[in-house]
């Protein structure tokens, strides 16, 4: 079996397909790691979801933040986050299949992790503080709580504070500062402060600002994770960060990392296949 990582889809239905026929997947032999952000953005987000649910357990897919967004349009709309300039999810809130197709994205976790690959799978990043352990463990709570109540939760999602990481943090202030982390994170100070505004590429960055994982000493530094949402980052590799935001949406390119003998090879030597 080999399992590939893919970056953001966001809709880009005719660029998965390309990429999967360029990959040769196969469902009965192969795994696809998905980073998140399948919808929204791109014109095809309806199509995107029912391929990728159609590829069944072939698929691992963690949740980023525009899958997020969908879920709140549709589970708790007085959220005060409604339609964003840009959004293209009203065919796929009018469509016949949308409570399914949103029955099956409420169930996706928000951090997978595989002691076999030795590779852990997020949409973002993880804060300096936290260990793989730490990290399940909160991802975990959010999504019993997503499920359980995702109006209740939708309410109390959206927001920037508490943007430091304490294990004081109870209820709505632990469950945003994960989702954060989790969906959102692309900078952070050295002493764990979120910086969840800055978007550009790491050489725009202003004094105090440091890509999450590039933060010194963080808990997770001889971790190897798999993200996305960084497209102004690009495809990045290094022996323990894999970023595959490259973009497709934007005019860019749709990126596959295969996972296996990347604990062998160096990372200039993983095999790497993109289509536009």
């Amino acid at each position: 079996m080999t399992t590939w990582a893919i970056g953001d889809l966001q809709g880009c239905h005719g660029a998965f397909v390309r990429l999967l026929e360029a990959i040769n997947f196969s469902p009965a032999h192969d795994h696809l790691w998905l980073v998140g952000d399948l919808v929204n953005r791109g014109p095809h987000s309806t199509a995107t979801l029912r391929e990728v649910i159609g590829l069944g357990d072939a698929v691992t897919s963690v949740l980023g933040n525009h899958d997020l967004h969908l879920l709140a349009l549709a589970m708790a709309p007085n959220s005060g986050n409604g339609m964003r300039p840009g959004d293209t999810l009203d065919k796929l809130l009018a469509a016949h299949d949308c409570d399914e197709l949103l029955g099956w994205l409420l169930e996706r976790p928000l951090l997978h992790h595989d002691p076999k690959l030795n590779w852990t799978l997020v949409h973002a990043g993880l804060p300096p503080q936290w260990s793989i352990a730490t990290a399940e463990r909160e991802a975990r709570t959010v999504e019993t709580a997503l499920r359980n109540d995702p109006v209740g939760f939708f309410n109390k999602m959206y927001g920037d504070q508490p943007d430091t990481w304490s294990e004081t943090l109870t209820g709505a202030d632990r469950w945003r500062f994960t989702v954060n982390c989790l969906t959102r994170l692309r900078y952070c100070t050295a002493e764990g402060q979120l910086l969840p505004k800055l978007k550009g590429p790491p050489d725009t960055a202003p004094e105090g600002a440091l890509p999450w994982f590039a933060v010194p000493k963080r808990r997770a530094a001889k971790d190897r994770v798999v993200f996305g949402h960084w497209s102004a980052l690009g495809l990045m590799r290094s022996p323990t960060a894999l970023g595959l935001d490259t973009g497709c949406v934007w005019g860019g390119r749709l990126t596959a990392v295969k996972l296996e003998h990347t604990h062998t090879l160096p990372p200039e030597e993983w095999e790497v296949v993109q289509v536009t």
